[in-house]
């Protein structure tokens, strides 16, 4: 490999441990991701090859010379069985005194390579990927790593065919269809990971996979504030906000974060309360003890039947008694207008929108395609607005931004990119207007409230490494214990790892 190596790691897959090299190349104006060979030598190779083709024989031989490899793949746990029954009968005959470690290595390998994603499937065991994009058969895959962005691997695959045949698998799974006929595809894989998949000719040079990767273990309000993604004082407010059931509206450009976010404020929700999310393909995830009913929308058989979509799981989730309503992004007009009437009828409800500051929050809103009165605007409580920079690739939260009266948005606290910190810049008078009214509080209380939940979010800081399930039990019972003692979080943090 020529050039300069920035980052070196293992990943592993099914049982195989692949390098990871980071490879900055002065011929170059993109670094690359070097996914390291799996460790075979050449004569093992070319066995292995052999038995693929002889595995291709004892299915000819099977009445079933008419189904091509590629097609079987994932098509079912059977299917998957029956490979490594056959292929494992094979591997036995020409590697027979080969120890079980070495023996189910090569037989994932030969899985992984025949039935599965192939080379891809290491990329989608690597925590640092946030996306990998295949544009066509003519170019290498590319991935968007969260250290170093993005990076033109060492991986192609050889086919448009198998382009179209890996985006068939995954929509199958979920019950979806790409076709000639509807040749645009927004599905998901078991893991969570988000696909977006595009045939020929819609794009142009061939057959495109967009899969934007779910991250493992979901984003904490505590990875925010390590990350500086979010300050503390932003963090508490959120926190008094949900506690008294304002609703809040999650903006920000593409990949800016929004639904990560969105994840984070619904650790802050009170155990005793029923949520009800609403998403496109399921991304958000909350503790396991909590009463939550999750949602997806459906699209349209072939024939044009079956879809349930975003506004009828809205309308239908009014008639389930739900507390909270999480929407995974508004987008039209008849979806926000609901929303906004449930807000007026006195659910609580969370939501992320497209737009890059809280003024073009507001203009989005109240114009066209979405259009709702400005009048109903002041139902909502906070806007929370990320943002991404491109050229660094950190996340920050912008600003911070209360609803007025009149419907406008007033920044409370404003990012400063030079400084990487938050300025307050305004006083936030509706929200505590809001809070005396709804919750009696005074603004010494507020004040003094926010104090102490930001001596909890100091005291989670300093917790071994918190999963959303750890920080969810300490939330619950900070709602839950009448005599809660931030000094008793190692304790409460042991109890929910049992």
């Amino acid at each position: 490999m020529a050039g300069k190596t920035l980052d070196s790691y293992k990943i592993e897959s099914t049982g195989i441990v692949f390098n990871i090299d980071i490879i900055e190349d002065p011929r170059e104006f993109v670094n690359q991701y070097h996914l390291g060979a799996f460790a075979i030598s050449s004569t093992t190779k070319i066995i292995l090859d052999k038995i693929r083709e002889e595995f291709i024989v004892s299915v000819e031989v099977g009445g079933m010379a008419d189904i091509d490899v590629e097609k079987l793949g994932n098509i079912s746990e059977t299917i998957r069985k029956g490979f490594e029954r056959t292929v494992g009968g094979i591997l036995h005959k020409y590697f027979p005194n080969v120890d079980k470690k070495t023996f189910d290595t090569l037989l994932n390998y030969l899985i992984q390579q025949n039935i599965g994603f192939g080379d891809l499937e290491p990329m989608l065991k690597d925590a640092q990927l946030e996306e990998i994009v295949i544009n066509s058969a003519d170019e290498p895959v590319w991935v968007y790593h969260r250290k170093h962005g993005w990076l033109r691997t060492n991986v192609r695959i050889p086919r448009e065919s198998k382009i179209r045949h890996y985006s068939t698998v995954i929509g199958r799974e979920v019950g979806k269809d790409i076709t000639l006929l509807k040749p645009l595809m927004d599905a998901h894989l078991r893991s969570g990971d988000r696909v977006n998949a595009t045939l020929q000719p819609i794009s142009t040079k061939g057959n495109t996979i967009t899969i934007r990767k779910f991250r493992e273990k979901p984003w904490t309000v505590v990875d925010f504030l390590n990350a500086n993604t979010m300050s503390i004082e932003i963090a508490a407010w959120l926190w008094l906000a949900i506690e008294h059931e304002l609703s809040v509206l999650v903006t920000g450009g593409t990949g800016s974060g929004k639904t990560s976010v969105l994840n984070v404020l619904m650790t802050y929700f009170p155990p005793n309360q029923r949520i009800i999310s609403i998403e496109d393909t399921r991304e958000v995830v909350l503790p396991d003890f909590m009463h939550w009913v999750p949602m997806e929308t459906r699209l349209a058989n072939p024939e044009g039947k079956g879809e349930v979509s975003m506004l009828d799981l809205v309308v239908n989730s009014l008639r389930m008694r739900p507390d909270r309503i999480v929407v995974g992004e508004i987008r039209r007009k008849q979806e926000a207008l609901v929303l906004f009437e449930a807000m007026q009828t006195g659910h609580s409800v969370y939501a992320t929108l497209h737009a890059n500051d809280a003024p073009e929050t507001i203009s989005r809103l109240t114009h066209e395609p979405i259009d709702v009165p400005k009048a109903v605007l002041n139902t909502l409580g906070l806007i929370l607005v990320q943002y991404r920079n491109r050229r660094t690739g950190l996340r920050r939260t912008l600003q911070l931004a209360e609803m007025t009266q009149e419907g406008d948005a007033r920044v409370i606290y404003q990012y400063e990119s030079q400084k990487d910190n938050w300025k307050k810049v305004a006083e936030p008078k509706e929200l505590y207007r809001r809070l005396q009214l709804f919750a009696g509080l005074s603004q010494a209380q507020v004040i003094k409230n926010l104090t102490e939940k930001i001596d909890v979010l100091k005291r989670m800081q300093k917790l071994e490494n918190p999963d959303i399930h750890t920080l969810g039990y300490i939330f619950a019972k900070y709602y839950t214990t009448k005599d809660f003692k931030p000094a008793d979080l190692p304790k409460l943090a042991a109890e929910a790892r049992r």
